[in-house]
């Protein structure tokens, strides 16, 4: 048994073995050291002809889901060995095979998966030298039967197959050869909060032809696919891997693959997605306090993912955005129509996964109960749209098969109370089959039917003390006594002769015992047929389930968005082909959501033309700025995913990329430095933007020196706002106050502050946005609302007022001509140059005195090092 059990474990070193023995699957040596560690099992052993017994661990078969739940979920591959034979007709050792590798990627159970999320198995190719710029990617989501692909072409290739990883999140990833090696994605997969299992196939596994020989499945835009080699090598790759994980089955449910590009959504890079906070907030990842959490009103768990995959991938396709807005408008105007649908999609079960589970012949008789109840909702769900007048709501009613045929299919074979599991037996309707009808009757009545053949034969034959009887030697048979042999009838055939008895048989006992003896092992093989036929005609109607699942889940989706749209008073936005943002009175969905007792302050935005591309906003912190610029991100986002939006009025012009970047005390990579991250989104920002981007900008060059940091600050300001050089709508952010000079010397930039009101020591925020330039940073003020203790802050006053001193004196003695090292920055000419340098560290040393505490004599020293700057400045300047 333990060669049987090596030469398996040899075709998948990379899977924790689950060898079944028995009612249990057993694991051994190192698999059942890992695994009672992982399950905290106990480790026992086993006698395996070595010097030293085999660790052995085990779990009952009937109860494995949950073990292996467990292990996948800890991004362990699992394969599952099986016994192929009865053990007790089997002659030798039991023959046994993989049947599955289950994998985080390869997972159909809905235990182990999360209804309102995809779960995406990743292929990627990457080709990347000479003259050879392209990547191919392909996302499949077996639960689901969904598979897309996309090839990529040019430059930053690494880059942007960031980006779409981060919108897909797999949590399984074969990598090409270059792909496993490439520096920027390692870096991605190991600072990903959802870690994904990586595997490197090799590169023989990404082929074209794999993909292309495929039975079974259509490519709707097939000659989109064609041109796509790349994206089809990703998908061949894929297609073998599932075609391993599970033999025979394999790619079974993959029966449409979609092929997308990049230009048809809204770019947003892995910065922006986490920094908007989609689906998960930043630091706790959390679903509350995201903009899914706001907008989810959603009743079925396909209405759940297919708004999560709206979120992460907004239009940019005028029509479509239309289109879809045209159809909440329709809802929101109708409530009763759309409470009506979304009280029945609240029963509809997940018709999507459950088909697949169908195509996999591994649905249970209660899923497929399920899957006739859900069909049984269609008529009045589509019903309900009759007449619509929306584009997209008259495509969904023609695109919703009421599936009468298949559901009356379903419920006529299956009892109405099916068991959990097939083997369990009863699971066939009563008068669905005559043969099953008359085993159940055999089975059921047995004993009657021996009473009346005993009273019928006693009749006919005259032999009042003739007998039925059973033996598990000879099964049922005619005992009469020697006394009444004369009366034996002649179709009575002797089977066995006793002392004072002889034992006979007729066709008709022959027949019931074959009938009665087997009539629950027929039953059982009889129902599982029958069932097993049933999955297979379901199967084959799948295509028309799904589509009618996906209008369904689309329909889900309008109604959420229309009753959020009705509960939060927003407003349908105006989506136009221009180059402005123009918001009235807009709110951060999310944040006033958030607040319990006090009202959210909305701000009007207008943005883009000639007249504000780039609006820098200053103001202390705590006061709004970062919420402002989120809103006005989310806002556009909102209304290019096809949603209304929080505000009274809002005209979008189609934007094609959202890119942020947030300072420096957010939590972003490890590994490196938090300056070395800022700089790298920035350079991402700057050279992915076009000037139909939005950019956010929130306090960037913090990480370095004050002289560097706004130095770069004011060239990244310049450059975004600079319709030569980019040109992009542009929200900055700052506190480097000397940058609100750029208004009136650089096209197109305005000032705009957060409102403060102060009353001698105290500030209030008053969270509006208004014109020009913040008169102050109160950072004072804000440590004191933050809770920094009263010495402190005092100290801290001190401090200022001090330094304020030392400047107008300076000032003062050395006249008004004299360079002050902060006007500096503000002469273009100027910048870069030794003075700047050596004013800075002149005055980096004026900072770091403290008269409070000098000695008479370190005074002094000071004062020396202080004139010997001063030289050398002056040295320098001249």
């Amino acid at each position: 048994m333990m060669r049987q059990y090596w030469e398996i474990k040899a075709e998948n070193p990379d899977a924790i073995l689950l060898y079944r023995l028995g009612d249990f699957y057993e694991m051994f040596f190192e698999d059942a050291i890992l695994v009672s560690r992982e399950l905290e099992l106990v480790l026992t052993g086993r006698d395996c002809g070595q010097e030293e017994r085999a660790p052995m661990c085990g779990v009952p078969f009937h109860s494995a889901e949950g073990y292996i739940a467990r292990l996948v979920a800890k991004g362990y591959k699992i394969a599952i060995c099986e016994q192929m034979e009865d053990p007790t007709l089997a002659k030798g050792l039991v023959r046994r095979e993989v049947i599955r590798v289950i994998s985080p990627g390869t997972v159909i159970e809905s235990a182990m998966l999360d209804e309102a999320r995809n779960n995406y198995l990743c292929a990627v190719l990457l080709e990347d030298t000479g003259d050879t710029h392209r990547a191919g990617l392909c996302f499949c989501d077996i639960s689901t039967g969904l598979a897309e692909i996309t090839q990529l072409e040019g430059g930053d290739l690494p880059a942007r197959l960031v980006n779409e990883l981060a919108k897909y999140m797999p949590t399984e990833v074969l990598l090409s050869p270059q792909a496993a090696e490439n520096r920027r994605l390692r870096e991605y997969f190991n600072s990903a909060r959802t870690q994904p299992l990586l595997e490197a196939p090799g590169q023989a596994a990404f082929a074209a032809s794999d993909a292309l020989t495929a039975p079974g499945i259509e490519y709707p835009a097939a000659q989109d696919a064609e041109t796509c080699p790349a994206a089809l090598a990703a998908l061949g790759a894929a297609l073998g891997h599932l075609r391993r994980a599970q033999p025979g089955g394999g790619q079974g449910c993959i029966r449409t693959v979609e092929c997308y590009g990049e230009s048809q959504f809204m770019r947003l890079d892995a910065a922006s997605r986490r920094n908007l906070e989609l689906c998960e907030t930043m630091r706790s990842r959390e679903k509350r306090g995201s903009l899914l959490w706001v907008l989810d009103r959603t009743r079925s768990a396909m209405g759940k993912r297919l708004l999560r995959t709206w979120l992460e991938r907004p239009l940019v396709h005028l029509p479509r955005i239309t289109q879809r807005l045209t159809a909440v408008e329709e809802l929101l105007g109708s409530a009763e129509t759309r409470l009506d649908a979304m009280e029945r999609l609240g029963s509809l079960h997940d018709l999507e996964r459950l088909i697949a589970r169908v195509l996999y012949q591994s649905a249970s008789p209660r899923e497929m109960c399920a899957v006739a109840d859900s069909l049984a909702l269609l008529p009045a769900l589509r019903e309900g749209l009759r007449g619509a007048k929306a584009a997209l709501l008259q495509r969904i009613y023609t695109e919703m098969d009421p599936m009468a045929d298949i559901c009356a299919l379903i419920r006529s074979t299956l009892a109405e109370d099916p068991p959990a599991k097939q083997q369990e037996g009863g699971l066939i309707r009563e008068g669905y089959c005559p043969e099953l009808d008359e085993l159940r009757a055999l089975e059921r009545d047995g004993k009657g039917r021996l009473v009346s053949i005993q009273q019928r034969e006693q009749d006919a034959t005259g032999i009042k003390k003739l007998k039925v009887g059973y033996n598990r030697v000879f099964g049922y048979y005619i005992e009469i006594s020697n006394a009444y042999r004369q009366l034996i009838p002649e179709h009575y055939i002797r089977k066995q002769t006793l002392a004072n008895c002889e034992r006979y048989i007729t066709e008709e006992l022959k027949e019931l015992e074959a009938k009665v003896l087997g009539a629950g092992e027929r039953i059982l093989k009889l129902e599982q047929e029958i069932f097993g036929q049933l999955r297979e005609e379901v199967a084959g109607h799948s295509h028309r389930i799904r589509k009618s699942a996906g209008a369904a889940a689309k329909l889900d989706v309008l109604c959420s968005l229309a009753e959020v749209a009705a509960a939060k008073q927003y407003c349908r936005p105006e989506i136009n082909a221009g180059d402005t943002i123009e918001i009235t009175e807009g709110r951060h969905p999310v944040v006033e959501c958030m607040l319990e007792d006090a009202p959210f302050v909305s701000n009007s935005t207008a943005l883009g033309g000639g007249e504000c591309r780039c609006a820098v906003i200053t103001g202390p912190n705590m006061a709004g700025k970062s919420t402002y610029m989120r809103q006005v991100a989310l806002i556009t986002l909102m209304a290019q995913v096809g949603s209304f939006v929080p505000a009274q009025s809002a005209a979008i012009g189609l934007t094609d990329a959202i890119f942020t970047r947030v300072g420096a005390s957010d939590d972003l990579a490890s590994g490196q430095s938090t300056f070395m991250v800022e700089m790298r989104e920035v350079a991402n920002i700057l050279q992915s933007a076009t000037p139909r981007s939005l950019l956010i900008f929130d306090e960037i060059g913090r990480g370095t020196s004050t002289f560097d940091g706004m130095s770069i600050a004011r060239a990244v300001l310049e450059h975004a706002a600079d319709p030569r050089r980019l040109g992009a709508k542009t929200l900055f952010a700052t506190h480097y106050h000397e940058l609100t000079e750029l208004e009136g010397s650089l096209e197109g930039v305005r000032n705009f502050a957060v409102a403060v009101k102060k009353r001698g020591d105290e500030i209030i925020f008053l969270r509006r946005i208004v014109r020009g330039a913040a008169d102050g940073s109160y950072g004072i003020e804000v440590a004191r609302l933050a809770g920094v203790p009263d010495t402190v802050i005092r100290r801290a006053k001190a401090i200022l007022k001090n330094l304020e001193i030392q400047e107008q004196a300076k000032l003062s003695a050395n006249g008004s001509a004299e360079i002050h090292p902060r006007d500096l920055t503000k002469s273009p000419a100027r910048e870069n140059t030794l003075q700047v340098l050596q004013a800075e560290g002149f005055i980096d040393l004026l900072q770091r005195i403290d008269l409070d505490t000098l000695t008479p004599l370190e005074a002094l020293t000071k004062l020396y090092e202080i004139v010997k700057q001063a030289r050398l400045f002056g040295d320098g300047a001249s």
